[in-house]
């Protein structure tokens, strides 16, 4: 058993813990708590003065899939040769080896989802994952965390210039609508031949996926800048009965209420970034602040690498200069993310039987001198500095 002891524990689920312990066994979080008697023989890890929190969780980058210094041979972000490609999954694209892994556990970040790029109206299935490994299989928590779509002018470029579609909004909103109602029919269709009213229809992997999401298994998580591109995703989850994701969500604040009623979520960000098109116009600091608000459940994204991942800690303080509480952007990273990517059972807050991943700080996590001391997976001390 390992104690870490004598450290500010924040469990992001109860009272912090000033100065506290957490036990951990087996790979697991045994207990949380205040400093009291560390049982018999266990091993103890003297962290007072530090901050002890969960591992953080960036909810949305490419991380394995778009390799920084391989921008041909490690880019396999976007497969530009079809509009409609669902049956894309991010475990066949990713390396565990990429370096962006060793950075994100520099920077205390223990969980992604990662997936395909913003090129498609369907890129592909996204996944979840520890960031410490050797093999992706074992690396992997969920497969899939959602069907990645995307809305506004990244499928335009892509396609528009060629003379295919999508080259309007219009037709971005009806290649995926189009692909939904395709999906509805095949699941209909399965439905007969299991109840022996008709032929079984041939394998269609590209509509098995997109059955997922129609039985709301997996949200759909749509890239989506701009308010009207939101509320175009918004129209079409209705039609559905979708579970939605707004990805990067960047004039959310202008339709807070609008996704709340609906009880859409959003993966905000990335934060540090300027307005590099036109969708960015909007971009503000008070967004996630707004949103939080409003009711939505919400989590700060760095997009790895438009943001290296080392630094979805200091994207997540800097919200709280838009207004958002330091409670509230700290679940950004920790719980709310964790629920976003339906593994709150498992991550997000220092509670018994969680995984034991782990974030030892030397400071204040939105303090720009504070560096990350420690990050256990696992239970296992994947990085120290």
């Amino acid at each position: 058993m390992l104690a870490i002891t004598g450290g500010r524990v924040v469990t992001m689920a109860g009272p912090v813990y000033d100065p506290g312990m957490v036990l951990v066994e087996g790979g697991r979080i045994v207990s949380a708590g205040p400093a009291t008697g560390v049982p018999a023989g266990a091993q103890v890890e003297d962290v007072t003065g530090m901050w002890v929190l969960p591992g953080f969780i960036d909810a949305h980058c490419h991380v394995g899939i778009f390799e920084e210094i391989y921008r041909e041979e490690g880019d396999d972000t976007n497969e530009f040769t079809d509009p409609v490609t669902p049956h894309l999954r991010a475990i066949d694209a990713i390396n565990p080896a990429d370096l962006g892994f060793k950075d994100a556990l520099s920077g205390g970040v223990t969980t992604l989802a990662t997936g395909p790029g913003s090129a498609n109206i369907l890129g592909g299935e996204m996944l979840a994952m520890k960031t410490w490994g050797r093999v992706v299989d074992a690396m992997v928590l969920q497969s899939p965390v959602g069907l990645k779509a995307a809305l506004g002018e990244n499928p335009k470029r892509s396609y528009g210039k060629e003379k295919k579609m999508p080259a309007t909004r219009m037709a971005s909103a009806a290649l995926l609508r189009e692909s939904l109602a395709k999906a509805l029919d095949y699941g209909r269709k399965l439905d007969a031949a299991a109840g022996g009213k008709g032929e079984r229809p041939d394998r269609d992997l590209k509509m098995e996926s997109l059955l997922r999401v129609l039985r709301r298994e997996i949200p759909l998580r749509v890239h989506a800048h701009r308010a009207d591109d939101i509320m175009t995703a918004l129209r079409i989850a209705r039609e559905f009965n979708l579970k939605l994701v707004v990805e990067h969500c960047t004039e959310g604040h202008l339709v807070a209420g609008e996704l709340a009623d609906y009880g859409a979520m959003a993966v905000v960000g990335p934060v540090i970034t300027s307005r590099v098109k036109v969708e960015l116009k909007g971009i503000s600091l008070q967004t996630a602040r707004v949103l939080s608000e409003a009711g939505v459940t919400m989590a700060i994204m760095t997009d790895h690498p438009v943001v290296p991942i080392q630094y979805l800690v200091l994207s997540a303080g800097l919200t709280t200069r838009g207004g958002l509480s330091e409670e509230k952007a700290l679940a950004a990273i920790t719980l709310d993310a964790a629920r976003i990517l339906g593994l709150e059972n498992r991550l997000g807050s220092l509670e018994p039987g969680k995984d034991a991943d782990i974030t030892i700080l030397s400071g204040h996590p939105f303090d720009t001198r504070t560096r990350v001391v420690k990050t256990y997976v696992n239970g296992y001390p994947a990085y120290q500095y």
